[in-house]
């Protein structure tokens, strides 16, 4: 399985890499959202674990692109805010899980691998 890990904060893209690297996972790993687009149509990731708040492009401006192309890849967003408006606008388009920072890491990859696991995982496709 493979996971790309989207964050400006790179001691958090150290960490989860470091996390899911150890649990056989292939991992690819940025910092913004063009760069994400980028490794995404290159890597085509199962699951991707993305910040919403990021200079340039948002988390939400990514995952509403990678939704143009891509309805089924597996996405968590985390984020420091619990802005209700954030949390909408994400499972509207389909997010898997929406975590608030700071997380605990023991239950994010135990929610990682249950989601990665779901061979029933489907997404609604309403806009």
């Amino acid at each position: 399985m493979k996971i790309l890990i989207v964050d400006d904060q790179k001691g958090i893209r150290r960490l989860l890499t470091e996390v899911f690297s150890d649990h056989s996972y292939e991992i690819e790993s940025c910092s913004n959202g063009i760069a994400a687009l980028e490794i995404i149509s290159r890597f085509k990731p199962d699951m991707i674990i993305m910040d919403v708040k990021m200079p340039g492009m948002s988390g939400i401006d990514v995952l509403k692109k990678i939704r143009d192309t891509d309805r089924h890849v597996r996405v968590v967003m985390m984020t420091a805010y619990s802005d209700q408006h954030y949390i909408n606008e994400a499972e509207d388009l389909g997010v898997a899980k929406f975590i608030i920072k700071p997380f605990d890491l023991n239950q994010l990859k135990g929610q990682v691998e249950e989601i990665l696991d779901d061979q029933d995982f489907w997404l609604d496709t309403k806009k």
